[in-house]
């Protein structure tokens, strides 16, 4: 049962800003209380709510990894009231965490298989969680791909861990930009994802897809992974729905008979077949 104190945001220090893109940035956290920092852990895939005090609260996925456990990071998009008001915020501010909510990736379930990432834009944050636990435990799985593409250059998020990827012997990296986002000095591909995963032809053996992206891009990705042989029980994905208090009390998150807050964020996605049509 939850108390009045489980909703009293932890006070987290901001550590570090990285300048992803125009309009996101990446906040590096550190827990103000040293007993909490000490306690404190998630599971890749699980979010939390994040406040800038006086103006409100939004939701994000935690985008680092849990295996390291110093700090936590998001990643927000300058998209509303608050989302800009922690722009604004500065190193050394303090702002408030609530969580760690939602269900997570199986890890565990997925030893031993082939890990397949498809992440288009800023769907790259929850699944940059996943890939650096990943990482960490490299032993535990076969064969790790990453596919992540953006509209342009200019849009891709993690540009420096990008070209870290890159360099890793122990990862497979494929990344691209849809037509008419590249730019002179660009390497890599240029295509719609969903185009670029055909083109790679993965095989459906032994293989976990992990994807995150715009509803659009996810929808496509469902539908070429369809024509590659792979099943749907094989595949997962996060949705970030309107979450506001976490805990499936608000009702602002729920989708048919599930809350995204309590339910997901993270589906296997034979599971949105329940979903409404229109989602």
């Amino acid at each position: 049962m939850n108390t009045p104190v489980d909703y009293v945001p932890f006070q987290a220090r901001i550590e570090s800003i990285v300048e992803e893109t125009v309009d996101v940035k990446t906040f590096r956290l550190v827990f103000c209380d040293p007993a909490v920092a000490e306690s404190f852990s998630f599971r890749p895939g699980q979010f939390g709510l994040y406040s800038v005090f006086g103006a409100g609260e939004a939701t994000f996925c935690i985008a680092s990894s849990p295996t390291r456990k110093r700090y936590i990071e998001c990643s927000v998009n300058k998209a509303g009231r608050v989302t800009t008001e922690l722009h604004q915020c500065n190193t050394g501010d303090v702002i408030g965490f609530r969580g760690p909510y939602g269900n997570w990736f199986p890890l565990d379930e997925m030893a031993g298989k082939n890990l397949l990432f498809v992440g288009g834009g800023i769907g790259l944050a929850p699944l940059r969680s996943v890939i650096w636990n990943v990482v960490d435990w490299r032993d535990r799985f076969a064969r790790v791909t990453i596919l992540y593409g953006a509209r342009s250059v200019g849009d891709l998020v993690y540009k420096s861990e990008l070209t870290a990827w890159q360099e890793m012997d122990s990862l497979n990296t494929v990344y691209t930009v849809d037509p008419g986002g590249e730019t002179p000095g660009w390497a890599g591909k240029v295509g719609f994802v969903p185009a670029v995963l055909e083109e790679m032809k993965p095989s459906p053996a032994n293989t976990v897809v992990i994807t995150c992206g715009p509803p659009i891009m996810i929808k496509f990705v469902l539908a070429s992974l369809g024509k590659l042989g792979f099943s749907l029980d094989a595949a997962y994905t996060t949705l970030e729905n309107r979450m506001k208090c976490g805990i499936g009390k608000c009702g602002r998150c729920n989708v048919g008979p599930l809350y995204v807050c309590k339910d997901g964020p993270v589906f296997r996605c034979d599971q949105l077949r329940a979903l409404p049509q229109e989602y």
